[in-house]
Parts: structure tokens; C-alpha cells; sequence
């Protein structure tokens, strides 16, 4: 397949091209930080933000809807409170 795009710097605001599936885990820290999470099944999903300083801010997002893309920086996923199920993180 041809990709015309190949060389052009990812940044950002570029499109995403990696992911891979989460499994939560209250230990568990990603070796990559995602850019996004996807949602493929509905509930409660609890993680780890990542933000410049490492902060570790942990937040739960309530009820999100099966198919939701979240646009957010993540390092953890965790098992305990996380009831959203086929969760992939993209970078």
C-alpha cells in the first residue's frame, strides 16, 4: 500500500497511528501515554491522566457511551470502578 504521507511529522494535532488494548489494572502504568481512549462498550471508566508535571491526576469519567472516542492523555487504566469493557488506547 502506498502512503503518501509517511514522511510528514506527527505531532499532536496529527492524526493518530498507534493503539493498543487496554486492560485495566490498578498497577498497571502504560509504557506509552495514550493521546485517546476508545470506548467500545458503555460504563464507567477510571484512569491516570498524564500532564506535564506528572501529577497524576485520577478522575472517573461516568458513564460513557458505548463508541465514545475521549481525547485524553492516559497513563493507567484502572480495574477497580472501570465497568466500560473493549477499551483501546490510541496514540
Amino acid at each position: 500500500m502506498s502512503d503518501k504521507f509517511a514522511k510528514d511529522v506527527l505531532d499532536l494535532e496529527g492524526p493518530l497511528t498507534n493503539a493498543f488494548t487496554i486492560t485495566p489494572s490498578d498497577s498497571t502504568v502504560f509504557s506509552q501515554a495514550t493521546r485517546a481512549v476508545y470506548v467500545g462498550g458503555a460504563g464507567d471508566l477510571k484512569v491516570m491522566l498524564t500532564d506535564k508535571t506528572n501529577a497524576n491526576n485520577v478522575v472517573t469519567f461516568a458513564s460513557v457511551p458505548a463508541g465514545s472516542l475521549l481525547p485524553i492523555r492516559v497513563q493507567r487504566v484502572y480495574s477497580a470502578n472501570t465497568t466500560a469493557t473493549s477499551v483501546v488506547g490510541l496514540y
